[in-house]
C-alpha cells in the first residue's frame, strides 16, 4: 500500500486534467488550491447566489468562505481526521474587502482554533468570480501529533483573524505570516520604521527584512522549541519584487550558514498598508527527534533562490523554482515566444521546472509521484492548462495536487512566466 494517497480527486470540467482535493501522505493531510469551484461549471451555484436578489441571504464573500470551510471539514472528516488538527492556512485573494468576510467564516467553524495563517493580495486567482484560494496542512490525531499553540513573546495576535501566531505539532513548529506592524496594528514597529524624511538613513525593505528575522520570526519559532537554525521553510512576499536583491542580502546574513528551503513571490498588497514584506515559516525542535536535512543538486543552481531542498522527517520542501539558467530563461522558452498563445515557452519552462524537481526528490529517495502540493505563481493565467499537460504527462494522467494565482508585474526573470512551490512526502522517514 502507498504511503500517499489523493483525496477524492475531480476530473474539471470535463476535461484530461485531475485536481487532487486532497494528498494524505502518512499522517499528513494536504489540501491546496481550493476556491469555491463547482468543478464543472465555475462558481458554485449556493455561493453565487441568485442573480435578481444579489443581496438577499449572507453576504457573497461570506458564502464563499462557508463554502469552503464546509467542504474542507467533510473531506478532513472522512480521513479521520478534524479541525484541531489544522496546522497552517494559506489565503490568496485578489481584494482586500475578500478578508474580512472570509475570516468570520473561518472563526465560525474554527472557534478559538485558528492554526497559523498567511493573507496575500494577489492579481487574479484561478476561477473566474473566485475570491479566496485556500490551501490547508492538517495532520491526523495520535501518537503525540495534538498541535499545541506556543506563546511568543512580542509577537502578536491580529485582532480580528485571531490565528496563533506560532504552533508546535510533534516536532514541528509553524509560524504564521508575520508583517513588520506594531502591536497595536496601527503602523510599522519602531525598529523597521523609517521616516520619509530620512532619505538615506537605511532602506525600508532591510529594515523590514531584519526586524522580522530578529524579532519575529526568530522567537516565533523558539517558543516551539526550534530556531533559525533548525528552519526548514519560508514563504516571502514582497510588495515590490525589486526589492528581491536587498531581502536576499539580509535573509543571507542570517539563514547562509543554515539555509532553509526558499520562496519568494511579489504580492499585490498586504494587510498593513506600510509593510513591504511578510513572512511565514516553518522548522523543527533542537532537541527533537527529528533532523533537519538540506538537499544538494547542482545543476538547479541557477533556477532557485534557496537551497534544492531542506527534508523533515516525512516532509521534504523544494525552494521555488524557475526555468532559468546562468544567463536568465531558458533558451527554449525565449526561442519559442511567438508560440506563446499556443503555450509553448511554458511548457518548455514547465519540463525543465519538473526534471530538475524529480531529479531534486530523487537525491532524497522520493519522487514526484509523491508531490504533496503545488504552488504556482503566473504572469498570466493562461500559461496554467498547458503546464497542467506537462504535470499530466509526467504523472501518467494522475491526480495533480495544485494551485495557481497570477502574481503582479513583472516576474523576477524575464521571459520567465511561472515560478512552482513543491512540497513532497518522503516516505519512510
Amino acid at each position: 500500500m502507498s504511503d500517499v494517497t489523493h483525496i477524492a480527486p475531480v476530473r474539471m470540467g470535463g476535461t484530461d486534467i485531475v485536481f487532487a482535493q486532497g494528498v494524505r501522505a502518512g499522517p499528513w493531510l494536504f489540501f491546496t488550491g481550493h476556491e469555491a469551484t463547482d468543478f464543472s461549471h465555475g462558481i458554485a451555484a449556493q455561493v453565487a447566489g441568485q442573480p435578481g436578489l444579489p443581496l438577499a441571504g449572507p453576504a457573497r464573500y461570506r458564502r464563499e468562505g462557508d463554502f469552503l470551510y464546509a467542504r474542507l471539514a467533510k473531506l478532513i472528516a472522512a480521513e479521520g481526521g478534524d479541525l484541531r488538527h489544522i496546522v497552517r492556512v494559506d489565503q490568496y485573494y485578489p481584494r482586500a474587502e475578500c478578508v474580512n468576510p472570509y475570516q468570520r467564516a473561518r472563526k465560525a467553524l474554527l472557534g478559538d482554533y485558528v492554526p497559523p495563517s498567511t493573507s496575500v493580495l494577489m492579481e487574479e486567482l484561478l476561477v473566474k468570480g473566485a475570491n479566496v484560494n485556500l490551501s490547508m496542512l492538517a495532520v491526523l490525531p495520535g501518537a503525540g501529533r495534538e498541535p499545541r499553540p506556543a506563546h511568543a513573546q512580542g509577537v502578536p495576535v491580529p485582532q480580528h483573524s485571531g490565528f496563533i501566531p506560532s504552533l508546535s505539532c510533534g516536532d514541528y513548529v509553524f509560524v504564521a505570516g508575520q508583517m513588520p506592524n506594531n502591536e497595536a496594528m496601527t503602523g510599522l514597529a519602531q525598529k523597521a520604521y523609517r521616516p520619509p524624511n530620512a532619505v538615506w538613513n537605511g532602506t525600508d525593505i532591510r529594515l523590514q527584512t531584519e526586524f522580522l528575522i530578529t524579532d519575529r520570526l526568530k522567537p516565533a519559532l523558539e517558543a516551539g522549541g526550534s530556531s533559525i537554525k533548525n528552519a526548514i521553510k519560508a514563504q516571502v512576499y514582497l510588495t515590490n519584487i525589486n526589492d528581491l536583491p536587498e531581502f536576499m542580502d539580509v535573509w543571507n546574513s542570517h539563514f547562509g550558514e543554515n539555509p532553509c528551503a526558499l520562496t519568494v513571490v511579489a504580492t499585490k498588497g498586504l494587510a498593513l498598508l506600510e509593510s513591504i514584506i511578510e513572512i511565514n515559516i516553518f522548522g523543527v525542535r533542537d532537541n527533537g527527534k527529528i533532523k533537519k536535512q538540506i538537499i544538494e543538486h547542482d545543476e538547479s543552481n541557477p533556477m532557485r533562490l534557496g537551497p534544492a531542498a531542506v527534508r523533515a522527517g516525512e516532509l521534504l520542501c523544494l525552494s521555488a523554482l524557475y526555468a532559468a539558467d546562468g544567463n536568465g530563461a531558458i533558451a527554449e522558452a525565449i526561442a519559442s515566444a511567438g508560440l506563446g498563445y499556443l503555450g509553448v515557452p511554458v511548457q518548455h519552462q514547465m519540463r525543465a521546472i519538473l526534471k530538475a524537481a524529480d531529479a531534486i526528490c530523487k537525491s532524497s529517495g522520493t519522487s514526484l509521484n509523491n508531490v504533496t502540493r503545488a504552488h504556482h505563481f503566473v504572469n498570466e493565467l493562461e500559461v496554467i492548462y498547458p503546464a497542467l499537460r506537462v504535470w499530466q504527462g509526467k504523472l501518467k494522467g494522475g491526480p495533480i495536487p495544485f494551485a495557481a494565482v497570477r502574481t503582479p508585474a513583472p516576474m523576477p526573470i524575464p521571459s520567465c512566466d511561472l515560478i512552482v512551490d513543491i512540497w513532497a512526502y518522503q516516505p519512510g522517514r
